[in-house]
């Protein structure tokens, strides 16, 4: 990390444990300040600025050089420093050090606006000296352009409003109206509650972590975790919202993998993962998320009163090594977490140990259960291929990715009428107005410049200003975009620098299994993703420009215009399951023989979630030095469930985490918005995205209930106890590496591992009849359930006894009988459905696949 606030951003690389999201970009650029919200505002009656104002002006956004009072060091000759180090310190507004310098910035504000346009012109609306340094001013294109141009502006942002959705999927999820009053209000969800993230860190400062605008966090007798102390600022990374903060690294010291400039040697966030995933489950709720000068609404975590403490065991660069993560969980288990957020797995099952059970990773977390912690773990990002989880065990909560209703597209209109679609989070170019476009090959200083992949516009210096100044720049998305050695934001950043009106990125060659999202940008632009369309936009651009005999165009003919991608769609045929989200069937061994265990247990929202970053955080290109991020993952998807069971631990808060996750599972939907069966993302054969529809493989139990899962009527209970019965009933295991790893012996077995009391069931092998024992508890008053099964033709399904009565408290076993039928070769999928007297309905999914012998 270069030093004195420079950024070096560089490719992220997995290690030997960092199972995290598939994004993919490059190129990245530096920003100031810490993050981007709004600030703090000061009305000036400036009188000098009422005039007759242009008709056409607009609001713009405009930041200038130098420090905010937030960040401010004192490095200026008469004013003493302001700046604070921890985001609960409350800086004192009516101090003459906080005053005398707040003034100072707005005279330098004023100043510059006198300086360039002359007075009854412009009229400055707010001067910006808090949290980011600058001011709002109603001014004419023309003015906005010079100040584009002027010494020591930094940015120049026209203002916009978009709707208000952003981490919107605490309105998707029903929280605000169905789950948050249960608790007090979004104020006290997840009061007391201490979650756990064994990630790359956080950023203490972000708005997402501040107390200072909260009601004081108290102290937590319970949690027993320490602070580590900044090495530079010698203060702690807590501020009663975060509760504790460590990291480490040791393992990857020894290794020699380690870099304390690139990696930091503390718990702060040099990657953006970490934060990104806290934010999620516990952020604080109604933080603005603004971009570019955009707002795209207001994030919250799904438990936004809930503690954070952080457990840094990922780096940027290499991911983690297992000994730290190991340590991490430890550590973090005996601090006294409630629940542990695991965005991290292996890259592949372990060879070293048979069972996939048995890893070290996964047996530590086995004693986190027995402890009383709820363990939520990311999926994996190997979908949509069958049997690419890598989160495998019954105490684990393992998590799949689904896509929200909130979709983002745009369009690209051609001087020909043709419409083409694709994606740009970014406004329309001049409405009413075609712009001439420009393919960056036809507009080089230099053709011995091709070395640099000019038609990928990373570099500005290399393109003829002169030729794409107002006009439109089209581009090509290489596989550098794929392997991050290019990025969109990095496009956005060369069409601005020469003065385009926008950009076009065109795919003509599409990578299997490349994910496209849309990045947010600051001035128009597109990304075509279909090959076909961008086939099209050749073939048009092509046809209207002239060359001569040697190649070089001698005018350019195509036009076309941008239009507007910054409002979302909202879709009915939501949720679905993310292409990317791993699959299916569970493995038990290296070998990658099916076990008689469901997995994934459980889908939530996990594609294009805004939250939290770190503005030093290079886990994802497009959003270097940002302090929001919207990306995709089932490291996104984790949080969700792991601040959801905080909400179930705050309203029950004796539950067992085998109980919060049964009440998470049996609550679950497999209905879209549309009353339609759940579909998931899939790939054709020629890599194009489809939709089939989707299977307990894909969704697990399916799309989590909030509401539904904190009265959830019954529960499948287990206990550690339970989970040595089930390791010492799986097929081929040793006894005595269980003893050795668990330091137990096999004295309970429940006879087959799919007796277990999972609230699923799977029997990957049967053979004639098979019967499956399961007990319910009744969590809810007295109520009678009647009990009834469906499932595919091929195998038949009975249940006993057809009905059962339970008091609170009780519990009652009852049996599952599956029959081979027929022999299909694949599995097959049903259902059991206990259907309660007093409204609650419990219900678990089955598969199975038959064999004659």
């Amino acid at each position: 990390m270069a030093r004195n606030g420079g950024l070096l951003c560089l490719l992220i690389e997995e290690g030997d444990i960092g199972e995290r999201d598939g994004e993919r970009g490059g190129g990245r650029a530096r920003r100031e300040a810490p993050y981007l919200v709004a600030g703090e505002k000061t009305h000036t009656n400036n009188k000098n600025t009422v005039g007759i104002l242009d008709l056409e002006a607009e609001i713009y956004i405009v930041t200038v050089e130098g420090e905010p009072v937030i960040s401010y060091k004192g490095d200026i000759d008469g004013f003493e420093a302001t700046a604070v180090e921890e985001s609960d310190e409350k800086i004192d507004t009516t101090s003459e050090l906080v005053t005398s310098y707040a003034k100072h910035l707005v005279k330098k504000h004023d100043m510059l606006l006198a300086l360039l346009f002359d007075r009854g012109t412009y009229k400055k609306i707010y001067s910006y000296h808090h949290l980011i340094n600058g001011f709002a001013a109603h001014i004419s294109h023309e003015q906005a352009e010079i100040l584009r141009r002027a010494p020591g502006v930094k940015s120049v942002e026209r203002d916009w409003k978009v709707r208000r959705l952003t981490t919107h999927t605490p309105q998707f999820l029903g929280l605000p109206t169905g789950v948050w009053p249960t608790g007090g209000g979004f104020d006290r969800a997840g009061e007391d509650i201490v979650i756990g993230f064994i990630d790359s860190g956080i950023y203490p400062h972000h708005p997402s972590f501040a107390s200072h605008n909260t009601e004081p966090y108290g102290p937590l007798p319970k949690y027993r975790g320490k602070c580590e102390i900044d090495p530079n600022t010698k203060k702690d990374y807590c501020n009663g919202k975060i509760i504790g903060a460590q990291h480490f690294a040791e393992a990857a010291k020894a290794a020699g993998s380690f870099n304390p400039a690139v990696d930091f040697d503390s718990p702060l966030d040099g990657d953006g993962h970490g934060s990104h995933t806290a934010a999620i489950a516990a952020g604080n709720n109604g933080i603005p998320v603004r971009m570019h000068g955009f707002e795209f609404g207001r994030a919250s975590g799904m438990a936004p009163r809930a503690r954070i403490a952080v457990y840094k065991a990922l780096y940027r660069l290499f991911g983690g090594f297992v000994a730290d993560v190991v340590a991490a969980i430890e550590q973090a288990v005996h601090d006294g977490v409630d629940i542990l957020n695991l965005s991290v797995g292996p890259n592949s099952p372990p060879a070293t140990t048979k069972t996939t059970f048995l890893n070290p990773f996964d047996a530590t977390l086995l004693s986190a259960v027995k402890a009383g912690v709820f363990v939520a773990q990311a999926a994996g990002n190997g979908g949509p291929f069958p049997k690419t989880l890598l989160s495998y065990s019954p105490w684990i909560a393992s998590v799949a990715a689904a896509v929200d209703d909130r979709r983002y597209k745009n369009h690209l209109t051609l001087g020909n009428g043709k419409i083409l679609s694709g994606i740009g989070l970014s406004p329309s170019t001049h409405p009413n107005r075609t712009f001439t476009m420009v393919a960056a090959n036809d507009v080089l200083l230099d053709s011995s410049v091709t070395k640099y992949s000019p038609a990928d516009c990373q570099r500005p210096e290399v393109l003829n200003k002169n030729l794409v100044e107002g006009n439109i720049l089209l581009c090509g998305y290489s596989f550098n975009f794929v392997v991050g050695t290019a990025s969109i934001k990095k496009v956005a950043e060369t069409a601005k620098a020469l003065g385009a009106a926008g950009f076009v990125l065109a795919v003509e060659n599409a990578s299997p299994g490349t994910k496209f999202d849309p990045v947010p940008v600051r001035l128009p632009g597109i990304l075509i993703t279909d090959v076909s369309m961008s086939m099209e936009l050749v073939n048009y651009y092509n046809i209207t420009t002239s060359r001569d005999w040697t190649g070089r165009v001698n005018s350019f003919k195509s036009a076309g215009s941008i239009g507007n991608g910054l409002r979302p769609i909202l879709h009915k045929s939501a949720p679905q399951v993310a292409v990317f989200s791993a699959r299916g069937p569970n493995i038990k061994d290296y070998s990658f023989q099916d076990a008689d265990l469901l997995k994934p247990d459980i889908l939530a929202p996990g594609s294009l979630i805004w939250a939290a970053w770190a503005p030093n955080g290079t886990d994802e290109a497009n959003y270097c030095g940002e302090g929001f991020a919207m990306i995709s993952g089932t490291s996104m998807a984790a949080p969700h469930i792991a601040g959801i069971a905080a909400l179930i631990k705050q309203h029950h808060p004796h539950w067992s985490p085998a109980a919060i996750k049964s009440a998470l599972m049996t609550t679950s939907s497999t209905i879209d918005r549309a009353e339609r069966p759940l579909q998931a993302q899939q790939y054709s054969g020629s890599e194009t995205l489809t939709l089939v529809p989707a299977t307990p493989f894909d969704y697990g139990s399916g799309h989590v209930n909030p509401r539904a899962a904190l009265d959830p009527g019954l529960i499948f209970d287990a206990g550690y106890q339970d989970y040595l019965g089930f390791l010492c009933t799986v097929p081929g295991i040793d006894a005595h590496e269980i003893k050795n790893i668990m330091h137990s012996p096999c004295n309970y077995t429940l006879g087959r591992p799919s007796n277990f009391n999972s609230p699923s069931i799977a029997v990957s092998h049967l053979v004639g009849t098979q019967t499956v024992t399961r007990t319910v508890t009744n969590v809810a008053e007295e109520e009678t359930y009647v009990v009834t099964a469906r499932m595919a033709p091929e195998i038949a399904i009975e249940t006993n006894p057809p009905a059962m009565t339970l008091r609170h408290g009780a519990s009652r076993k009852f049996t599952i009988t599956l029959t081979v039928r027929s022999v299909s070769g694949a599995y097959s999928f049903g259902e059991v459905l206990l259907k309660g007297s007093r409204g609650h309905k419990v219900r678990i999914p089955v598969v199975a696949m038959g064999y004659d012998r």
